[in-house]
């Protein structure tokens, strides 16, 4: 009897688990009403493919809260798209310094690595993504997926 219930304990924590909205934008880790409007502004432009236009806005608000790992990752983002992979670089590492298990930073610093031509880096932040990930998510499947697809284009 306690076995059966110990299993229906762990069935319902894991149902719990899988059926937790996973955030579609890999850069979000707080609510929209906590976020600063200009952070919210930047986020229409990268959805909209204006990674130039949201750089600006994007510095502005890590100027003002340099501890925000979304907004460090959104910046490394928007600059990796507009074409300045070591600004990038340098946002990823804070957001990461900041938030270590952050899915967004950790995907987007692995495809970086792969765009300079470093897979065991990727690699590694496939590793750190398999541990964050407990279930899976999107970052993590994002990532091997672009891990694959370089592997299959150099010969790995």
């Amino acid at each position: 009897m306690k076995s059966a219930l110990a299993l229906v304990i762990a069935l319902v924590v894991v149902a719990g688990f899988v059926a937790a909205p996973v955030n579609a934008a890999s850069w979000d880790s707080k609510p929209a009403d906590k976020q600063d409007p200009k952070y919210v502004e930047a986020k229409k432009l990268v959805e909209a493919k204006n990674f130039a236009g949201a750089v600006p806005l994007l510095e502005q608000v890590v100027t003002a809260d340099p501890k925000d790992a979304d907004a460090h990752n959104l910046l490394g983002y928007s600059q990796r798209k507009s074409g300045n992979p070591e600004a990038a670089l340098g946002n990823y590492q804070k957001a990461l310094a900041l938030q270590p298990d952050h899915r967004g930073a950790n995907e987007y610093l692995g495809e970086l690595y792969l765009e300079m031509g470093e897979l065991d880096k990727a690699k590694e932040r496939l590793d750190v993504l398999d541990s964050a990930c407990f279930f899976g998510c999107d970052e993590h499947r994002d990532l091997k997926k672009a891990i694959s697809a370089y592997v299959a284009a150099t010969g790995g």
